[in-house]
């Protein structure tokens, strides 16, 4: 059954899921949670930090602990992580109880995306920058799979957030 309103944000890394989500909520006027930051308050770590001293595996069952515990209250739009939907059952579970939106983007606007941003990527911070679009070719082709189950694929460049806006609002009706 789908959730109504609950909005789940995917894509890789640098798609622009937490930029999106933040613009989605404050114009439908809902609640944005960024999964990322939960996991860390829970952990009380940074995402590298718990890559770095439990390992992925561990922050994959964290993840998935946090994401089907949390409980929105009211009209939430929450962005993932790249891997969120790709480990456990976690797409099922999302795809279940909300509306579940892909940014897809090209490896080649992904990269450029990654090299410009300043957060540090645990899976890519030992990907020398000549290496780096040959690396999202390869998981970007491994996650297509979970990805592509989303309810709405759109393209993550240049993202029209009214249209977006629009189209989450008449799922909310329907």
């Amino acid at each position: 059954m789908q959730g109504k309103g609950v909005v789940y944000i995917i894509g890789f890394m640098g798609s622009g899921k937490s930029t999106a989500g933040r613009k989605l909520a404050a114009i439908l006027g809902w609640d944005f949670v960024d999964l990322d930051r939960k996991i860390e308050e829970r952990a009380g770590k940074t995402i590298p930090q718990i890559f770095s001293e439990e390992g992925e595996d561990n922050f994959r069952i964290i993840e998935a602990e946090v994401l089907k515990n949390m409980k929105p209250l009211k009209e939430t739009v929450i962005s993932t992580g790249g891997g969120t939907p790709c480990h456990g059952d976690n797409m099922d579970f999302m795809l279940a109880n909300g509306l579940t939106i892909y940014l897809k983007m090209t490896p080649e606007q992904l990269k450029k995306r990654l090299l410009e941003s300043s957060g540090e990527r645990p899976l890519i911070k030992n990907v020398p920058d000549n290496e780096l679009q040959s690396f999202i070719e390869k998981k970007l082709s491994s996650r297509e799979n979970w990805y592509s189950k989303a309810r709405i694929i759109i393209e993550g460049t240049n993202l029209d957030i009214s249209l977006l806006t629009s189209i989450i609002r008449s799922d909310q009706l329907s």
